[in-house]
């Protein structure tokens, strides 16, 4: 059976649920999905099934702590946030999932898990396929469609693919070349490369995950089949997804809008997080 696992303050039990406190921590969540243990930081709350839930999914390589500057601001808007570690990323067991498909098939279990029928997804680079797709198969699952620095297809320079899967540090040079626009002015360092900080990292993670966006194929078709209400956000300064091709994929997307930010690169969640979370909490308080 699935278990939950709450981390907050006291150590009691009710039902099924465990929920354990841990001094200075925020609430978070430790789910059971597909027999694997899968990481959820909540923002700093226990999570409330009244409230509507905003999935934050994090990109290539990455973990849920991309988000620490969105999770507390969505949560004193009102909602739940079930910002997760993609498995084999972060604090969640591995292996990590080879396709885009399959994440998706993942999401849905892990809403079984916590017992949520509804979500707002909100997904960055690699997270926006997944939104598609998700958007796309499961659409009684999603009441809302949030896209950051996303595409329809994102296919990956074989020089990276083959970097990562050698495990070589130069893999993450290439990402963070193309992926910032102002990573020098990250105070302490670029955080990718704190977050993917070993050839185990690069090989076992980071590879599985660019091969899963260079595969997936069905993406223009899935455009076609979102039917919820969905936000596109931009940086003009954007390498990887520019804004003319993301422009002309939110086009495709029935009820969608359109949002470009400005002076900022690929990474918005970092770049430009305060301007992206309140056009973010605009589109889903209109």
């Amino acid at each position: 059976k699935n278990r939950i696992l709450w981390i907050t303050k006291n150590l009691n039990r009710k039902n099924t649920k465990i929920w354990i406190k841990e001094k200075g921590q925020g609430a978070k969540l430790i789910l059971d999905v597909n027999e694997k243990s899968v990481f959820v930081s909540t923002g700093g709350i226990d999570f409330d099934k009244e409230k509507p839930s905003i999935l934050l999914l994090h990109g290539s390589g990455l973990t849920h702590i991309v988000w620490s500057l969105h999770e507390q601001f969505y949560v004193s808007q009102g909602f739940n946030v079930l910002s997760v570690d993609l498995p084999g990323h972060g604090n969640s067991e591995g292996p990590s999932i080879k396709s885009i498909e399959e994440i998706s098939n993942w999401i849905k279990a892990l809403m079984k898990s916590i017992d949520i029928s509804k979500i707002i997804f909100v997904g960055h680079s690699q997270g926006c396929l997944v939104g598609i797709d998700f958007a796309s198969r499961y659409p009684d699952y999603i009441s809302k469609l949030v896209l950051v620095a996303g595409s329809y297809k994102m296919p990956v320079n074989q020089d990276l693919i083959d970097l990562a899967e050698a495990g070589d540090e130069k893999a993450i040079l290439l990402m963070m070349k193309w992926g910032y626009e102002g990573s020098k002015a990250f105070i302490g360092g670029n955080p990718v490369k704190k977050i993917i900080n070993s050839s185990r990292d690069i090989i076992e993670v980071l590879a599985v995950d660019l091969n899963a966006c260079n595969n997936y194929k069905n993406g223009a078709r899935s455009l076609e089949k979102i039917n919820c209400s969905t936000l596109c956000i931009f940086g003009d300064l954007d390498k990887m997804v520019p804004v003319k091709a993301g422009t002309k994929m939110s086009e495709q997307i029935k009820k969608s809008e359109t949002k470009i930010i400005h002076n900022c690169g690929h990474m918005i969640i970092f770049e430009k997080a305060f301007e992206m979370r309140k056009i973010v909490k605009d589109f889903l308080t209109k």
